[in-house]
């Protein structure tokens, strides 16, 4: 009776799912007394096809193109010529090319609001979105975020009545729930792949942390960044971005990021601006077992405060050093990438429930998220005068300015953001990036400091820069 009621309340696409479970648990006997006739045509098939009937309309395909101006001329990569060119103003010859990127998106609202990965468009001059029955629209970028890899689209003249996929909600998968994923892989039109969700909060090798992604070995290709992964139900559970592969192809290890983290951004973009993430302001890492032991704790869970910055919302919070973040929301949190996703669902404002370990103790806070802070004012300098920093664009280095360069928001000081074409501070071989400490044995705290010292007249300058964990000191005189 167990495998019949199955039938009844799964319907027509989980059939099949169900009936292998029901084999592998009864007796064979057991098995034989509840045997039942299909009951629809759609039983006897065992097929997805209803679900991919609702649900692949919603999903295109994406041609980005960007536009590059590059030499022509076939001495152009030779220094000599390339000298040559510079010293003596011959105009090197240059022709257009297009970079051509290809991949998938979803239309999540019926105004033609599509949403894709980022690096399918990032820097993209012109964008083509081809519907699944053909038709195609220009698109123009509404919001990007590079962290979380999601941008979202707006079709132009699009009709407003285009099929549309309802977003799920993530946080009801389990390992081993069927998925479905859509896209357009290697450009050969729309395709389906079935399989398993593989594993929940997985960061992939190489990943950057900032995402918890659903880890699917439904078969993702090239081409299928941006597509949808889809419940049996026919919502949207996540957003195709990325492959584990040795060889280019799929090899059954896909990720997705969570369909709750579109939710966030899409909410934030119907509010009018771009996302600010919030800022909690702690430095965590994992706890293997040798520290969990240590702290106390049954097995090894969580992620361990080690410092915490004094501007932050976890300051204000209660969170110290030592801390251990059990759950966020509810929610259990295994890695910094497990936070870091937690926190990407709220928006500065929210408040937000963390349980954390303390001393061999469960405590539970309320921590009302901000965003990072602007203090102190970034103060955007260019540096000119005869000095060696001539021709180097400085600031103040701020938690909210270090999180936008991806530099440690603990630091503070002048940061180096550009060096221009001409200027002294090129042939230094200065970065992006590279922190500016002392000048002649002096500590430089701000950018009106250092133009002080640097307003000083003097042969010779000792500059001493950070850059990463290195530190160096350039001497010119």
């Amino acid at each position: 009776m167990m495998i019949a009621r199955g039938i009844r309340e799964i319907g027509a696409g989980r059939l099949l799912p169900a009936l292998l479970l029901g084999l592998l648990l009864l007796p064979s006997a057991a098995a034989a007394q509840t045997r039942v006739v299909p009951e629809s045509r759609e039983q006897i098939r065992l097929s997805f096809a209803p679900v991919v009937r609702r649900t692949a309309p919603a999903v295109v395909s994406i041609t980005s193109r960007t536009y590059l101006e590059v030499a022509s001329d076939p001495f152009a990569s030779d220094p000599f010529f390339r000298f040559f060119f510079r010293e003596f103003g011959v105009p090197a010859r240059r022709e257009r090319r297009t970079r051509t990127s290809l991949g998938s998106g979803v239309i999540v609202r019926g105004d033609g609001l599509v949403v894709t990965n980022n690096h399918v468009v990032a820097d993209a001059d012109e964008i083509t979105v081809v519907l699944g029955d053909k038709r195609e629209f220009e698109a123009r970028i509404l919001m990007q975020d590079e962290d979380a890899d999601l941008a979202f689209l707006l079709l132009e003249d699009a009709p407003g009545d285009l099929p549309v996929l309802p977003l799920g909600d993530s946080d009801r998968l389990e390992t081993g729930d069927l998925v479905l994923a859509i896209g357009n892989p290697f450009g050969i039109g729309q395709t389906v792949t079935s399989g398993i969700i593989s594993a929940e909060a997985r960061t992939p090798p190489g990943g950057s942390g900032e995402v918890s992604f659903l880890q699917t070995d439904a078969a993702i290709n090239p081409g299928n960044s941006g597509g949808a992964l889809v419940d049996l139900d026919g919502q949207l559970v996540g957003i195709n971005t990325a492959i584990f592969t040795r060889g280019g192809g799929s090899i059954g290890i896909g990720f997705a990021i969570p369909a709750n983290l579109v939710k966030a951004r899409l909410l934030a973009l119907e509010r009018g601006g771009d996302f600010v993430a919030p800022w909690l302001g702690a430095q965590v890492q994992g706890v293997d077992a040798a520290l969990a032991e240590a702290l106390g704790l049954d097995r090894p869970r969580g992620v361990l405060v080690q410092r915490v910055h004094p501007a932050s919302s976890a300051a204000r919070g209660g969170l110290r050093p030592g801390d251990v973040i059990l759950a966020v929301d509810g929610f259990a949190v295994g890695d910094p990438a497990g936070l870091n996703y937690r926190l990407a669902l709220r928006a500065p404002g929210e408040r937000t429930r963390f349980l954390i370990w303390r001393k061999g103790v469960e405590r539970r806070l309320e921590i009302r998220l901000e965003a990072a802070p602007e203090d102190p004012p970034a103060e955007i300098t260019l540096l000119r005068g005869r000095h060696p920093l001539e021709g180097a664009r400085v600031a103040n280095l701020s938690p909210a300015l270090a999180e936008r360069l991806g530099l440690d928001p603990f630091e503070s000081g002048v940061v180096v953001l550009e060096i221009t074409r001409r200027g002294f501070a090129r042939r230094l071989g200065l970065r992006p990036g590279d922190r500016i400490l002392a000048v002649n044995g002096r500590e430089i705290a701000e950018v009106r400091a250092l133009e002080r010292v640097l307003a000083e007249r003097r042969r010779r300058f000792d500059i001493t820069i950070a850059r990463g964990d290195r530190r160096f000191t350039l001497t010119v005189g």
